[in-house]
């Protein structure tokens, strides 16, 4: 770590100067990490994701970025070293806002151009942040540091290290931590210690308290016993879920798959794969009625699944995770009699009869975002209760301050029993979730708990709803851009004519819906089509995308249909 530089700065000192001083020890580190020639990546929802050997030079620049933003907001940043999902050889780097949130959106365009700078314009690139954003570079900056089990993490992260090294940063390497600890810690210390401590041992002891806690509030335990089969993707949630284990009561039995001791990442598991295949991972062994999850590579996304006695296979996706919190946030707060605003956020991906049971079986107000995270998130916080789960498996509950302290308030001093019961439980609930991103761990002790509350089986939690049939197709296009969409991306704008052709082709289905979306990164177009049985809705997809093909500038071969 290069020694911060020490020596007094006049308080009328030019920005720029500032900049130039600290610029000796950037360019001093940035000629160990060059630039692969005519590499340019975009920051998304997901950060930078690309191949492993490419990603040296942008990591060391996301250090840099980190300190200006930690001066900026005068708070610890988390950079993240994970791709998640993707294959083995694949890595990326995001970074973790102030209260755990994701990266603010100007600040998305910051990482880019910093990332795609040459050498020489890294110091123009470091002084327009600067000045753009008012960063006050006599300020203290300090970054925690986490990276998944990759075998390129460790490098990578050390490339982030010299990146605020550079810049004067100190910082806190956490080592081998899932994508939510990460965020976990970023927002115990921005909270002073208020949201939990900022250790993995904290981590641990938040969640497996209120665990705890919640389970022994059940009235009825079939034997008491908790079995659950965990497919961890072969990544850092078998790591951190084993450790986790003392913490839990010894009647909670879990059983690992893809535990990382043999097998490679993601391949053939975790929850993506699940989720994409309707299948379940290699290496798990399923006996019927068996209740089963699958992590995702850097454990911020599950999904549950069973095979019934026919030996079908039953999953359960974020959407069905959704509903069965909702129902028991909602039974909860009737009983505690709260009247807070409730919501559930959905995309318009989530399957048509998840919004029918929500909206007209359990009275719960859904509302519907554009697809991504962040913009489901941010819908969730106009609510004091607000539930988001992608398809996918990624979400949480976000609880506003107020509620909050209304319900702690209330689990403590309420004279009514009943009333006090269901607010100790919301409040035991609060404190199992982890509110500043989707969490996989966190959500399965969630499911497990309400499981044991309801005394539900797997089945009976599927049996709530059946989800209609759907279809997900693709569709090249010479030009992505030439759809645009509306209301929360479920009616195309442009081009002229395609939406009324949707709207055309829906109508002759049973229960159907469809929608057409661009693709964020390549010029596919993205068509979804349900309706009340498999073949109509592979029918629906198809003619849809012939729509989108002949309407929207398709290349290549015409849509074949679903076989």
């Amino acid at each position: 770590m290069l020694p911060r530089n020490s020596h007094v700065r006049s308080q009328n000192s030019s920005r720029a100067l500032q900049v130039e001083m600290d610029f000796e020890a950037v360019a001093k580190y940035s000629k160990l990490h060059a630039k692969p020639p005519g590499l340019t990546l975009q920051y998304g929802t997901a950060g930078f994701r690309t191949k492993a050997e490419d990603l040296d030079h942008t990591m060391f620049c996301m250090g840099l970025l980190a300190v200006l933003r930690s001066k900026q907001k005068k708070s610890t940043i988390g950079v993240m070293v994970t791709a998640s999902h993707n294959p083995e050889e694949d890595n990326g780097v995001k970074l973790i806002d102030p209260l755990g949130e994701m990266l603010a959106p100007i600040w998305e365009e910051h990482a880019t151009h910093l990332a795609n700078a040459e050498e020489h314009e890294l110091q123009g690139v470091l002084t327009d942040i600067c000045q753009k954003e008012a960063v006050d570079l006599q300020q203290e900056a300090f970054i925690v540091i986490g990276r998944d089990t990759r075998s390129s993490s460790k490098k990578l992260s050390q490339s982030v290290i010299d990146g605020v090294s550079a810049l004067g940063g100190q910082y806190q390497d956490y080592g081998l931590v899932t994508t939510p600890q990460l965020h976990y810690m970023v927002c115990c210390r921005n909270t002073h210690g208020s949201y939990g401590t900022a250790t993995v041992e904290g981590y641990y002891q938040k969640l497996s308290k209120a665990f705890v806690e919640l389970t022994m509030q059940a009235t009825s335990q079939r034997d008491g016993h908790i079995c659950l089969k965990v497919d961890c993707a072969n990544g850092i949630g078998a790591l951190k879920l084993k450790e986790m284990e003392r913490y839990l009561p010894s009647c909670f039995v879990i059983h690992f798959s893809n535990d990382g001791t043999k097998g490679e990442l993601n391949h053939q598991c975790g929850a993506d794969f699940v989720k994409v295949h309707q299948k379940p991972p290699v290496g798990l062994e399923m006996k019927p009625g068996e209740r089963c999850c699958s992590f995702d590579g850097d454990a911020d996304r599950i999904v549950y699944y069973y095979n019934d006695p026919a030996g079908h296979f039953h999953l359960l996706d974020g959407d069905k995770i959704a509903t069965v919190i909702s129902t028991f946030l909602k039974e909860l707060l009737v009983k505690a009699g709260q009247t807070l605003s409730f919501a559930v956020i959905q995309t318009a991906y989530a399957n048509g009869s998840s919004t029918r049971y929500l909206e007209e079986t359990m009275k719960v107000p859904v509302h519907c975002a554009k697809t991504g995270v962040k913009h489901l998130h941010h819908k969730a916080q106009e609510f004091d209760i607000g539930v988001y789960f992608e398809a996918n498996g990624h979400g949480t509950v976000l609880f506003s301050k107020a509620a909050e302290q209304k319900i702690r308030y209330q689990a403590k001093e309420e004279k009514n029993n009943q009333k006090r019961e269901a607010a100790k439980m919301l409040e035991n609930t609060i404190d199992l979730i982890n509110q500043t991103i989707g969490d996989a761990v966190s959500d399965m002790l969630v499911i497990e708990a309400i499981l044991v509350l309801k005394n539900l089986t797997v089945q009976q939690w599927d049996s709530m709803y059946t989800d209609l049939p759907s279809r997900q197709l693709k569709v090249k296009v010479a030009d992505r851009r030439v759809i645009d969409t509306t209301d929360a991306e479920r009616r195309a704008v442009t081009p002229p004519g395609l939406q009324e052709r949707i709207d055309e082709l829906t109508q002759r289905f049973k229960l159907a819906r469809a929608f057409v979306r661009p693709s964020g990164t390549e010029d596919i177009v993205r068509v979804y089509a349900e309706a009340d049985t498999q073949e109509n809705a592979d029918k629906l997809a198809h003619e849809v995308s012939l729509a989108v093909y002949h309407i929207a500038g398709g290349v290549g071969e015409q849509p074949k249909a679903v076989v």
